[in-house]
């Protein structure tokens, strides 16, 4: 086995090369690079991940692969030479249905596309982004029809986030928690609402910027193997285990967008910092699915960043950086201020109790898209129908409404249910994490996270890809994704915060 083995890490490590740089050049594409250079990005993207494709779903890799899995019955089941064998036999079977060619079309559609998003959401025009989106929602039907038979059309989009999970368990999990958020959000409606006002006041970008960059420090992101840039869209990114970058946008008159927003993508870049080393250069060098990322991100920005131990130690400071602001601001009104419960317009500033309606609409509308009963031209009349039937909220515009993600540009269709689940995981594991370390919320309080950390990398992080979401989480909790831990937090935290 081991000739072959090795043979197989070099293709891997190759491919992983290959991937790393076109990631590389995205990150460029929505950090850095001029409007006019989109259409040749998509080009040299194109070229990149066919290499890559071609690469990895050749005959080579496949009869080695196919050498090697009946030597793993000898080898220990959660061994990582076990793990890599059966994760690149799975996306070796999976890639070989998707033609080289389809791959170079699709990044020469998602380029301009997520230039013409930008547009149109600077000039809240649907229409600019329309005919780009047209083009994705086809693209996404023709690679669906790579993987028939399947259990539903949207399943074989859902499983490239969300390895081995089916469209009907989100949506069975989603029909369980909708209608207790719905009578949460109704019962918090009938009380009197917090002041927010502190959070809506100028702001000075910089010193945003430079507290948001203090405070992740202190939590653990490794600025030694990672940065922080502007994008019009947060998001993080990794070209290896040692250069994993994040961004973030700064709103001038509003603290939360890019205060959570960072530390939303760090929890995403602890997790990719985190991964043992010896993954390196495999299909295992990455989270475990979309899911179990988003529950590391929602963690750090909701259970952590949003309880009152962490500002009881922030606090002091952020007056320090802001005193006009906030010198008159009590730590508790600040702490309710964060947590305010009212439905809004934009996704990424939702608050927990609302934001899993926005990703409940998401995932109807894309699945509605695929099914072929919703025509990309109808998107903005339905977006917002779904957002006033759901939410009691019109969006004045586009920008605030059908555009304000960037997943649709990028061809990502299938990501949003991994936002919602995340937030299951994480009130899963924070139950785990609270009963291993008993004084976890006297540590947040003195601003010690290393412990915190620590488990997170011993049990989730260091893993990688080794196993599939509902299996990590069943291997950390006991039992697969479970609605109710999540639920009961809701009711615990804004029960108090509102007197239910």
């Amino acid at each position: 086995m081991q000739p072959e083995l090795e043979n197989l890490k070099t293709i891997l490590s190759e491919v992983s090369d290959l991937y790393y740089a076109s990631a590389l050049l995205s990150w460029d594409q929505q950090v850095n690079m001029p409007p006019a250079g989109a259409a040749k990005r998509g080009a040299q993207l194109g070229t990149l991940r066919r290499l890559a494709h071609l690469k990895f779903t050749s005959e080579e890799v496949g009869q080695w692969l196919s050498n090697l899995k009946p030597g793993t019955g000898d080898l220990p089941p959660n061994s990582t030479e076990a793990r890599l064998i059966a994760v690149a036999s799975r996306e070796y079977e999976k890639a070989t249905r998707v033609p080289a060619d389809f791959v170079t079309r699709r990044e020469n559609i998602i380029a301009p596309a997520r230039r013409a998003w930008a547009e149109a959401r600077a000039q809240s025009r649907f229409s600019i982004f329309e005919p780009h989106l047209e083009k994705i929602v086809d693209m996404s039907r023709e690679y669906i029809s790579f993987f028939e038979p399947f259990d539903h059309v949207y399943d074989p989009l859902l499983d490239d986030f969300e390895p081995g999970m089916k469209t009907s368990e989100v949506q069975a999990i989603f029909a369980a928690i909708r209608p207790h958020q719905v009578a949460l959000i109704q019962a918090i409606a009938a009380q009197p609402q917090v002041d927010d006002s502190a959070l809506n006041q100028a702001f000075d970008r910089q010193k945003q910027w430079d507290f948001g960059i203090e405070v992740i420090t202190k939590i653990g992101y490794d600025f030694q193997r990672g940065r922080q840039d502007l994008s019009p869209h947060p998001f993080t990114t990794s070209f290896g285990l040692n250069d994993v970058r994040i961004t973030t946008r700064v709103q001038d008159n509003f603290f939360n967008a890019a205060f959570f927003g960072t530390l939303h993508e760090t929890g995403h870049a602890l997790y990719s910092q985190g991964l043992e080393k010896s993954l390196a250069g495999t299909p295992l060098a990455r989270g475990a699915s979309l899911a179990i990322h988003e529950s590391q991100s929602r963690m750090w920005e909701n259970l952590v960043g949003r309880s009152r131990p962490f500002w009881e130690h922030f606090y002091p400071r952020l007056q320090e950086v802001f005193p006009r602001q906030l010198a008159n601001v009590s730590l508790e009104t600040f702490y309710q201020a964060v947590n305010k419960v009212e439905p809004s317009l934009i996704r990424v500033e939702a608050d927990e109790a609302t934001y899993n309606l926005h990703i409940m609409i998401r995932l109807e509308i894309e699945i509605a898209l695929m099914e072929g009963r919703l025509a990309v031209r109808d998107l903005p009349e339905v977006w917002n129908q779904a957002m006033r039937d759901d939410l009691g909220l019109t969006p004045p515009d586009d920008a605030h409404g059908v555009l304000q993600d960037i997943h649709w540009s990028g061809g990502m269709l299938g990501y949003f249910s991994t936002y919602a689940l995340g937030n299951l995981v994480s009130a899963q594991l924070w139950e785990c994490i609270e009963n291993d370390i008993p004084d976890l919320q006297e540590q947040i309080r003195r601003g010690a996270f290393d412990e915190l950390v620590n488990w997170t990398r011993q049990k989730i992080h260091q893993h990688g890809a080794k196993f599939e979401p509902q299996e990590l989480v069943e291997k950390v909790t006991g039992s697969r994704i479970d609605p109710q831990p999540y639920l009961a937090y809701l009711q615990r935290k804004f029960g108090a915060l509102y007197q239910l």
